[in-house]
């Protein structure tokens, strides 16, 4: 079969497992969640699971012969006419080059450990047959977009994850967190995607085509009349896609969805296609120095910005969605510098280590009953009860605070070299300003970083209080995914030296003042929390009161599965603040306006969300007011006249008689008078 074969069947074997799991899924017995105490189904229907795992394996192994067949050299390109457009026609084309080809491997390899992790997670979910079809649409969609060598087609798969999206972040529709996190989530990508569509227009009528590999050509060429503001459009929509400052805020809140969707959003779908698209069409932006400048400061500020705001989280998910945002920031600071090749290996990187946390979190937050930090650091045993998860994401948190020699080492150093080249001149491609704005904020970022990861893993694993309570060994299906995504976590930044050619021949391999730098930083940032940590525990114990307990947060019973545990915690309150969390001493009088999110939404609610309500209360002020008013007027004067017409009809014939020789009497008098007006003129 040959390579092109091989690479249509990787998006459309998930689409089509997509398409059976919608139409053969058995349906609910409850359309509530069993959270409720309604009846759940008491075991999946035997084909529901098939249908959502082996598509997608299927996809991945094909997806890891793809890769092979490429081997980092020669792009493979092939393409056949959609439809006839009469003017830029649109393509059915693929482009794969090493960078496809890799974020592929690990856009089916995190699909498909994120389906079996959902088989454990959510077994006894009524809808768990709907959902796995939308994964396996979502997963089908980036893939798609992956591939895709014509933007129009890509276009496509970047909708369609928007709608994905939408369903998956509601899946627990009966929490109105849910409900408006997923209408967040979509109407904030949305307000993005406008000006992109708008921006892949303007860049198919300058290069005259739609296909990838013809744009660059133009681009190479000169071919491009507006490049910076056709990259300042296609922006607009990464950011909101990739929740680049200032349409991040969507990301945070969509943790209202089932872990695993977390866990796929934020490692291989949706916010890493942001990324891949400007990685390739890469020279449309370096065509303007003035978009790479925004494109360092946007990064900056979503890098710095988020760092603060995960040290001030208590929800143990929205610390690692807010480090997302974070490791999104840097990839967009490799971009800003012209290097893809860091900011691919970064996305690659990030990939396999936040995904393993949070699945590694949805095991925690089922241990525990509670997604809160706050309530976790009043339990102790944790590490016992759970042993797989603690291990595992105490690996993820090292990757992700880039301590030697974990995958997040390797790859944010490449970021920083790549910085640091573009800062001293030895990269000329982006402007020097760029190159400098990436590295102080980056290395300010690794000093933060190290530091919130610190305090989630002491907050959630060394707490003090009550034993925590024994739920028994989680599902296997989940254990054995912790583990298989703990060794690219641990393994995949010793690549670096060896994946050169997929990544545009640059060399990923750090120097050694960055290694230095940001390893130091990193460090002091753990070890200062973990200082300030111990040192307000042990005045919160010598103040506490001999013989008062700690206070013991809501625990769901042991029988409970993950993923009910996970909804029931939506509608819990959190406990009272930790007087030993770091992250409050740590942040002084910042903290509260990072805890909520420097308030962003706040400003969105003024300048769009009350505006937008005023226009709709007006609107409905003068449909019922004014136009309402006409239409019952006009009816009102209809009735009126008819009551005159019924009064009129009095059956006396003698009337009828009289008002038709009344009637004839005025007409002959009228016909005279206009006759003699007409005679005198």
């Amino acid at each position: 079969m040959t390579t092109t074969t091989l690479a249509v069947l990787v998006p459309l074997l998930p689409f089509l497992g997509s398409a059976a799991g919608l139409l053969l899924g058995l349906p609910p017995v409850s359309h509530r969640h069993p959270s409720k105490g309604l009846r759940a189904l008491s075991h999946l229907p035997g084909f529901v699971r098939p249908l959502a795992v082996l598509p997608t394996l299927a996809a991945a192994v094909l997806a890891v012969v793809v890769a092979a067949r490429q081997g980092g050299g020669k792009a493979i390109d092939a393409a056949t006419q959609l439809t006839p457009t009469g003017s830029v026609p649109i393509d059915l084309a693929l482009h794969i080059d090493g960078f496809a080809a890799l974020v592929a491997v690990l856009v089916g390899v995190v699909a498909t450990c994120v389906q079996i992790y959902s088989t454990g997670y959510l077994r006894h979910d009524p809808r768990y047959s709907s959902y796995a079809a939308l994964v396996s649409l979502f997963t089908a969609a980036m893939l798609l977009v992956v591939y895709s060598g014509d933007l129009m087609v890509l276009l496509v798969g970047w909708e369609v994850m928007g709608i994905c999206s939408y369903f998956l972040v509601g899946h627990y529709w009966e929490t109105p967190e849910a409900r408006s996190a997923s209408l967040k989530a979509f109407l904030v990508t949305k307000l993005g995607d406008v000006p992109f569509l708008i921006g892949l227009f303007a860049l198919a009528t300058d290069a005259g085509t739609f296909r990838i590999t013809g744009v660059l050509g133009a681009v190479a060429t000169g071919g491009l009349d507006h490049p910076t503001l056709i990259a300042l459009l296609l922006l607009a929509g990464v950011a909101g896609k990739s929740a680049q400052f200032p349409l991040h805020t969507w990301l945070p809140d969509a943790m209202a969805g089932p872990t695993p969707v977390s866990a796929l959003i934020h490692a291989a779908t949706m916010v890493a296609a942001g990324i891949y698209f400007v990685a390739r069409l890469l020279p449309v932006f370096a065509a303007s120095a003035a978009a790479l400048t925004v494109l360092a400061v946007m990064a900056a500020l979503t890098m710095v910005g988020s760092a603060l705001a995960a040290l001030a989280q208590d929800d143990i998910k929205r610390v690692l969605a807010y480090s997302t945002i974070g490791q999104l920031g840097y990839m967009a600071g490799a971009l800003a510098v012209a290097d893809r090749g860091a900011a691919v290996f970064h996305l690659m990187a990030h990939g396999a280590f936040k995904a393993l946390l949070f699945l590694a979190a949805g095991a925690v937050i089922h241990a525990a009953g509670t997604n809160s930090l706050t309530a976790m650091s009043r339990m102790s045993g944790l590490t016992k009860r759970i042993p797989d998860a603690y291990w595992t994401m105490t690996v993820g948190l090292l990757a992700l605070a880039a301590i030697p020699p974990f995958a997040g080492f390797f790859s944010k150093e490449a970021v920083l070299v790549a910085a640091e080249h573009t800062a001293t001149g030895e990269a000329t491609v982006a402007p020097a300003g760029a190159g400098w704005i990436v590295l102080v904020a980056g290395l300010l970022t690794a000093l933060l970083t190290a530091a919130y990861a610190m305090r989630l893993w002491l907050l959630a694993f060394r707490g003090r209080g009550a034993e925590a309570p024994d739920h028994g060994r989680q599902p296997i299906a989940m254990t054995t995914v912790l583990w298989v995504l703990a060794v690219p976590s641990l393994g995949f930044g010793l690549t670096a030296g060896y994946l050169d050619d997929w990544f545009d021949g640059h060399p990923l391999t750090p120097t050694l003042a960055t290694a230095v730098l940001g390893t130091g930083l990193a460090v002091v940032g753990g070890a200062v929390t973990y200082a300030v940590r111990r040192s307000l525990a042990t005045k919160t114990a010598e103040a506490a009161p001999a013989g008062v307990p700690n206070g013991t947060p809501h625990v769901a019973h042991p029988d409970a599965e993950a993923g009910q545990v996970e909804a029931e915690a939506l509608d819990l309150p959190h406990p009272a603040t930790d007087p030993a969390d770091p992250g409050r001493a740590l942040l002084g009088g910042l903290h509260p306006h990072a805890a909520d999110g420097f308030h962003l939404d706040a400003v969105y609610r003024t300048l769009f969300v009350r505006p937008v309500l005023a226009g709709a209360s007006l609107v409905r002020f003068l449909d019922r007011e004014v136009v309402d008013t006409y239409v019952s007027g006009a009816g009102s004067t209809a009735k009126g006249l008819g009551r005159l017409v019924r009064r009129a009809q009095t059956g006396n014939v003698q009337t009828y008689l009289s008002a038709l020789l009344a009637g004839s009497v005025v007409l002959a008098i009228v016909a005279v008078v206009l006759a003699n007006v007409a005679a005198g003129a």
